[in-house]
């Protein structure tokens, strides 16, 4: 996906940045719509489908991490972040929330930008119709190789941009141990303990969909010393 067919939906309660990011975003290319507080963008989400979201996490009402937890429960769109808050606390609850990235105020536009086509190009393909499926098994779980899908069963599992970003990573280096500064160059984030950490999170919430036990991962394990590695039977 490129920047020139996404539509993006901008949530911030200040009118003014609001307003210089619609601008900024639009002459870069994006379809952007915007809502002014978290029941704005629910109601906004009822009716049209976004590729990505920019949200603001302190907002009057319901801030933008209950408002990320509330979206990851029927979409998995991706989604950015914008926080003043600067503890790794604050930031590792809105990645434990669904978020797929965060952006610390104040910002540089050309970063945000960069942030934004970064989590679109991890966003899966399209496959051809007549791709043979690659089929990988883990337990009670099937992940389709070509199409980035999981099943677990009938029921499709439900993966974020990140979460079927490292899945393709993972399976396309089953049984080797992939260190966490590996799996954050993979990724395409800066270089550091904050995204290492970041890492740990997103392995934590694919686990839960990945495994029977997530305290105790049979397929999706880490190797100690040496970071984490998918094992299919």
């Amino acid at each position: 996906m490129s920047e020139n067919d996404a539509h993006l939906l901008i949530v911030d309660d200040d009118e003014r940045i609001r307003g210089l990011l619609q601008k900024f975003l639009v002459r870069n290319g994006f379809l952007v719509s915007a809502a002014r507080d978290a029941a704005h963008a629910r109601r906004l989400l009822i009716g049209l489908d976004f590729d990505m979201i920019v949200l603001d996490v302190m907002m009057p009402g319901e801030d933008g991490v209950s408002l990320t937890r509330g979206i990851r429960e029927t979409s998995t769109v991706p989604i950015l972040l914008l926080t003043a808050r600067s503890e790794t606390e604050d930031r590792i609850a809105g990645l434990e929330a669904g978020a797929d990235d965060y952006l610390a105020k104040p910002f540089e536009p050309k970063e945000l930008l960069l942030r934004i086509n970064a989590i679109l190009r991890r966003m899966p393909e399209p496959a051809s119709q007549e791709a043979a499926p690659k089929l990988m098994t883990l337990g009670a779980v099937r992940y389709d190789i070509e199409r980035g899908e999981m099943w677990r069963g009938d029921e499709m599992v439900r993966l974020t941009a990140t979460e079927a970003q490292l899945m393709r990573i993972f399976s396309a280096k089953p049984g080797e141990a992939l260190s966490r500064s590996r799996l954050v160059e993979e990724l395409g984030r800066d270089k550091g303990q904050a995204q290492e950490r970041a890492v740990d999170v997103q392995i934590t919430r694919l686990r839960r969909k990945l495994e029977s036990d997530p305290k105790q991962p049979r397929y999706l394990q880490t190797v100690r010393g040496a970071g984490y590695m998918l094992a299919p039977d």
